[in-house]
């Protein structure tokens, strides 16, 4: 039985290089035969609209001009994407059996390809964010630009996982973008030479005022650690403020994200989940994690997703910070990719967040408790600016 643990995100950071806001689950594999050869194959337990394949297949079989030369993979795979389009899932995709072993790899921290964040949004491949000192930052990708094409072929009716795997690829390799920026009218093509991608998931700045400015890119195996490091950073530096910056963190691994807010809740609800069979999954603050209780702001925009959304949610619940920026992405569903008996496998939706108060994150996202809107001439960080006004009143009011 094969049992893995997958980044899921927007999303969709699937074995990324380009990251897609994933959280983590676990998974079984279920072996279903979906696409019968013939009537008498139909799977047990499928309902009888089914067996239209079947009929539709073996009259191809017999009538079809071109039946010497039907490929029956082919028209499988085709029907599986159909029925996965048809669920109305903005998640939900057909792997290939290649495909399907490079997202399910186990990668050693770090990753090729172009640095870019992507999830889907309306049928839109959006990117979230380039990862800082990609190659797609150094080429003018943006957060919010759509991709339009990718290598000539248009994104239209794509998937996120057919584009991931279309954008990705080794070190020195280009792929040609089309790419539109938010407010823009006209698209611009750019060709992205592929590089390697470290995925280090936070950095964290002392001010002279003894605020720490820490900034979370992503959620991953060693956020938790680089956390810790990062504290004892703000601890030496006698720090007395926190501004988290969760601007354009896609999300990550949902036992990350519960790690990392424990180091700054005491106890309580993180988050919870409901599934398919509207099955309740509580996710509570780790006790064996040392909490802090240093005043903080948070900063949010609105390509935070994800786990991002799920801690802020979570300390804005818990009054332990308080919230500025822009509503947040509302990418919060639980995905999962599920390996099928040739070798291929499917990725859909199979549970939804909320925050402990019970907000759902997914479509809605989280509004900020201080709205603060980017200028279009941004020449100064507001966001940034107004969170540290707002931290300093609190620590003033704290002593």
């Amino acid at each position: 039985m094969l049992k893995r643990s997958l980044i899921i995100s927007v999303s969709s950071i699937f074995a990324l290089l380009l990251f897609s806001a994933l959280i983590v689950v676990t998974f079984k594999q279920e072996l279903k035969d979906l696409i019968p050869g013939e009537s008498s194959r139909v799977s047990k337990g499928l309902p009888p609209e089914f067996d239209r394949l079947a009929e539709v297949w073996n009259l191809l079989q017999k009538e079809h001009v071109d039946r010497g030369t039907i490929d029956a993979e082919v028209l499988s795979e085709g029907a599986v994407k159909g029925l996965l389009l048809a669920l109305n899932d903005p998640y939900a995709s057909y792997l290939n059996a290649e495909q399907f072993r490079m997202e399910s790899a186990d990668y050693q921290g770090y990753f090729e390809g172009i640095g870019a964040q992507v999830t889907m949004r309306n049928g839109q491949l959006i990117i979230i964010a380039p990862m800082p000192g990609s190659p797609a930052e150094s080429s003018g990708i943006k957060p919010g630009d759509r991709i339009m094409s990718i290598n000539g072929k248009s994104t239209e009716n794509i998937t996120l996982l057919e584009a991931v795997s279309t954008i990705r690829g080794k070190k020195g390799t280009d792929v040609d973008l089309a790419i539109l920026h938010i407010g823009a009218t006209e698209e611009f093509n750019i060709v992205v030479t592929r590089g390697v991608i470290p995925l280090a998931s936070l950095n964290i700045t002392m001010r002279d005022d003894r605020i720490g400015h820490l900034q979370i890119f992503s959620f991953g195996d060693k956020t938790n650690q680089e956390l810790h490091e990062a504290l004892e950073t703000f601890s030496s530096a006698e720090g007395i403020g926190i501004v988290l910056d969760l601007r354009n963190n896609p999300g990550g691994m949902l036992r990350s994200v519960v790690d990392v807010a424990s180091n700054f809740l005491d106890d309580g609800l993180i988050l919870y989940e409901i599934d398919g069979q509207n099955n309740r999954n509580d996710w509570e603050v780790n006790s064996q994690v040392k909490s802090i209780d240093t005043p903080m702001v948070v900063i949010v925009n609105e390509f935070s997703a994800s786990a991002s959304e799920v801690l802020t949610g979570a300390l804005m619940d818990h009054k332990r910070a308080t919230v500025v920026g822009s509503t947040t992405f509302g990418k919060g569903s639980v995905n999962t990719l599920r390996q099928l008996s040739d070798g291929s496998g499917v990725y859909f939706t199979i549970g939804r967040w909320y925050t402990p108060l019970g907000t759902l994150i997914e479509g809605e996202g989280v509004t900020p408790d201080i709205l603060v809107e980017i200028p279009d001439e941004n020449i100064v960080d507001v966001q940034l600016q107004h969170a540290l006004e707002i931290l300093d009143s609190v620590i003033m009011g704290s002593q």
